[in-house]
């Protein structure tokens, strides 16, 4: 099986666009969250988000072609575009066969279906967009992506929750592993700030109510923490066999070496007591790398911000390492960015191969406080100079998906 490789990065978050962008958003170590701008909180507990506001599609597309996609759109192929122009890749007519795509989202469209939803019932359906019906399905995402290059291999867009954009990751990399294609596209893209999106989760709260203190609402780890913060974002990562990507001289990050998903097959939204089952996916993923435990080095952590997730999340980290987890970095980015539902996989993806490669590992923001409960290095302040020879990046969501990311450095 060829060996696959990380050789381009692309990203549109609230800290920054593109791979310096992001970069320069994880050293100046702020959060991005805030009051909510998109739309009118006061109705709602919680009234804070993390959103873009140095974003337009125009920048980075042909004015029609960005009216014709949705935001979710918009940020998916803006950072398939950086992606690309990170990797360096032309695609030739003859390789396109052998280029896929597959995406992670767990809302898609759902803002342009809420708004145009409006305005049909106050205007009726002369005034709805004509392109509604093509953009707010989740699979829009890798459409327009394989639309943008003109690829034509394996497409596919998820819709797995939280873990969505690390599902896609897996899945493009089994994909390159299996034969299929040479070189994949890959992540997650959410835009999910709209009221009755947002609004949904403020009703089973899962967010955080900290709206005197956006910044330090979102807090991995903390005992203060009271519930995730929503974010929008997009990352997508180049997949591509090492052969191909050493013969043409490309820059590699990490490997992708391992893969692997369950489910708690328990509750909607609370994560089994426990761990066990995302410990198991840790422990898959790392068998399908032929990863040893004590080889790792750095766990990017899910790191919802949520009560239980986090101490949940804890205990699967010791299941898996045993003794070994005491010796573990490990931290939590949310802080940074907020929780961006589908794309958090993809972009915590991004942060392992961008760490490894740099020597950096950045902290866990606003972990001010660590909980009894959460007793691992989880890396409050500062960041780490540190370059780990093998990383883990965990990712849980909704419905009680668990998936991992096992990477090498290159």
């Amino acid at each position: 099986m060829p060996d696959v490789v990380i050789t381009g990065i692309g990203c549109v978050t609230p800290i920054g666009t593109g791979v310096q962008g992001l970069w320069a958003g994880l050293k100046a170590q702020r959060s991005a969250v805030r009051v909510i701008t998109r739309f009118d909180p006061t109705p709602f507990r919680s009234r804070i988000a993390a959103e873009i506001d140095d974003f337009a599609a125009s920048d980075h597309l042909p004015a029609k072609a960005a009216r014709r996609l949705d935001r979710f759109s918009q940020l998916g192929v803006v950072a398939s575009l950086l992606a690309m122009q990170d990797a360096e890749i032309a695609i030739e007519r003859e390789n396109r066969d052998r280029v896929g795509v597959m995406m992670g989202s767990a809302l898609g469209g759902v803002a342009q279906a809420e708004a145009q939803a409006a305005t049909y019932m106050q205007h009726g359906l002369r005034h709805v967009e004509p392109t509604l019906a093509t953009s707010v399905f989740g699979g829009a995402v890798s459409c327009n992506i394989a639309i943008q290059f003109g690829v034509t291999g394996p497409n596919s867009t998820n819709a797995m929750s939280c873990a969505s954009g690390a599902i896609a990751i897996g899945d493009a990399f089994h994909a390159i592993r299996s034969g299929r294609a040479d070189v994949m596209l890959a992540g997650g893209a959410e835009a999910p700030l709209s009221p009755l999106a947002f609004g949904s989760f403020t009703l089973i709260r899962a967010m955080s109510t900290r709206n005197d203190d956006p910044v330090r609402a979102s807090r991995p780890f903390d005992k203060g923490r009271d519930g995730f913060v929503m974010g929008e974002a997009a990352a997508v990562l180049v997949l591509e066999r090492r052969d191909r990507a050493e013969s043409r001289g490309a820059p590699i990050y990490a490997e992708v070496c391992g893969y692997a998903l369950t489910n708690d097959a328990y509750h909607m939204s609370a994560p089994k007591p426990g761990g066990r089952e995302a410990a198991r996916a840790v422990q898959l993923a790392l068998a399908d790398a032929a990863v040893a435990p004590h080889e790792v080095e750095y766990v990017n952590a899910h790191g919802s911000s949520t009560p239980l997730n986090d101490s949940t999340e804890t205990l699967a980290i010791k299941d898996v390492f045993g003794d070994h987890a005491r010796r573990l970095t490990v931290s939590g980015t949310k802080g940074y960015y907020g929780h961006p539902l589908g794309a958090s996989g993809a972009i915590e993806a991004a942060i392992c191969a961008l760490g490894m490669r740099r020597g950096w590992l950045p902290p866990t923001v606003n972990l001010t406080e660590p909980d009894p409960a959460c007793d691992l290095d989880y890396l409050a302040d500062g960041g780490r100079v540190a370059s780990p020879a093998c990383a883990v990046s965990n990712s849980f969501g909704f419905g009680g998906v668990n998936a991992a990311l096992v990477f090498r450095s290159a």
